[in-house]
Parts: structure tokens; C-alpha cells; sequence
């Protein structure tokens, strides 16, 4: 599954050995993945696959839930996210995450952006103006809202207010950002405008999305994993993923014969 080259400074991810429970119940098994730098990597596989599990393990956001207990290694740059030297905190700015529906704060446009940089310290108004300002630009919303920015969020549409969580997540300056399905709440045109904005992210960050959309993994993504059944089955480059694939059940989901 991964490269034979062991040196896991050459991955942001390097996934080793897997395993975690909610409970008694195994929900991913023996997951071994390096995922490289500025790449968009696409988790895809039937509901209940486990692809949803693998990413919130990425920042440690599953440890939220009581029950889930995990084995083996996850490297991030080389160091061990679960070792005693890792800060959960630290570890979350750097891995930022957007979720499937747009959870834009009730503040205003300006607030929600500036959300993390606050959190962390920053207290000038210019500087927080310029952040705000590179932020919503990098989320290709700026000139969307550059005049709107004391208004309320909520006022924002469903695909404005997903990329206004991308730009609160940028604010915080991650190196990672996950994406557990970002548009499956979205109209087709504002799905498009988050892919085009994809394409632009993974040239500052490392892209790391679950899709139950096959046909946007295969637009947008540089390497594509297959889960089944709390299995990675196959992981590629995406093009061999999708025009010819190693392991026949990742043929029979993709061809739609299940899943």
C-alpha cells in the first residue's frame, strides 16, 4: 500500500499499523498510508467504511469519543501524533478540518475568520484585518463579502458559508486541511466553486478529503484510498485507481456493482 521507502520524513502522514475500536467493535484494521506534501488525497468507500474514523484519528478529534481506543502509529512529520510529547492543541492548528455542513460561528463574517488568531493571542485590529482580508481571498470569498463583513454569517448561502469555514480554518496558518465530505450539502455550482478552490489549496497545504462522490475524487485528487469494511483495499495514484485498479472489489465499488 505505502512506498517501500521508509523514510518517513518524505510523508506528512505516515500511517503505520492502524487499528481502532469504539469499543468492541473494530472500525479500521491494520491501515498502513503515507500521504505526501501539497497533494489532494480522496478517501472513498460505502457508508460506514471507516473513512470518516481515519480522518478525525488525523488531528485526534475521535478521542473526543469515550470509547475509542487505538494501536499502531500515526507520524506527522516523523513524530508520534498519540506520543506524550504531542499537544493536542498544537496539533489541531496545524491540521485544520471542515466538516460536512457549514458551521460558521453566530458572529459576524469578520469574527468567525478571526476566531483562531484571537484564541491564540493576535489582538491588533489591522493585523486581524489582514489576516482576515488573506484568509477570505485564499477562500476565494473576499470579493463576496469585503463590504458584508459586520453582517451575521448566517446571512451568508450554504456554499458561502462552507468557504468561509475554509478561511477560518486558514486563519490559524494549518499545514494540513482535512474535509469530511465539504460539499454533500451543497447545490452543484456551489460544490464546483469548492473544487476549483481545492485545485488553489493544495499549492500552500496538503488536502486530505472523504467523498462519497466518486466522480469528484476523480476530478479533483492527486491519490485516492479505498476503504471497506474499516480496510484500506487499495491506495493509488488516482488515475490507476479509477482506469485500472489492483484489487477487483475496488472495481466492483467504483463501477457502481456496489457500495
Amino acid at each position: 500500500m505505502r512506498s517501500t521507502n521508509e523514510d518517513s520524513n518524505k510523508y506528512v502522514y505516515d500511517v503505520r499499523g492502524l487499528n481502532l475500536w469504539y469499543g468492541d467493535n473494530q472500525a479500521l484494521i491494520d491501515i498502513n498510508m503515507g500521504i505526501e506534501e501539497n497533494e489532494i488525497t480522496a478517501i472513498i468507500g460505502p457508508s460506514g467504511c471507516g473513512k470518516s474514523t481515519f480522518v478525525k484519528t488525523l488531528n485526534r478529534m475521535i478521542e473526543s469519543i469515550p470509547i475509542v481506543r487505538t494501536e499502531g502509529e500515526i507520524l506527522y512529520h516523523g513524530h508520534d501524533i498519540f506520543g506524550s510529547h504531542m499537544m493536542v492543541e498544537e496539533l489541531r492548528t496545524r491540521v485544520g478540518m471542515v466538516f460536512q455542513k457549514p458551521n460558521p460561528f453566530p458572529k459576524s463574517i469578520f469574527e468567525n475568520v478571526v476566531y483562531g488568531p484571537k484564541i491564540h493571542g493576535v489582538k491588533d485590529k489591522k493585523t486581524l484585518m489582514e489576516i482576515a482580508e488573506q484568509s477570505l481571498r485564499g477562500a476565494a470569498l473576499w470579493d463576496e463579502v469585503k463590504d458584508r463583513m459586520s453582517e451575521n454569517a448566517y446571512s451568508l448561502s450554504g456554499g458561502q458559508q462552507q468557504r468561509l469555514c475554509i478561511a477560518r480554518t486558514m486563519a490559524v496558518s494549518p499545514e494540513v486541511i482535512l474535509m469530511d465530505e465539504p460539499t454533500s450539502a451543497l447545490d452543484p455550482v456551489a460544490t464546483m466553486r469548492i473544487e476549483e478552490l481545492m485545485e488553489d489549496l493544495k499549492k500552500e497545504y496538503t488536502v486530505i478529503i472523504v467523498t462519497h462522490n466518486m466522480q469528484q475524487a476523480a476530478r479533483i485528487s492527486d491519490k485516492t484510498a479505498f476503504f471497506l469494511s474499516g480496510e484500506l483495499i487499495e491506495f493509488d495514484k488516482t488515475n490507476k485507481i479509477f482506469s485500472n485498479p489492483h484489487d477487483k472489489r475496488t472495481e466492483d465499488y467504483i463501477t457502481g456493482r456496489f457500495g
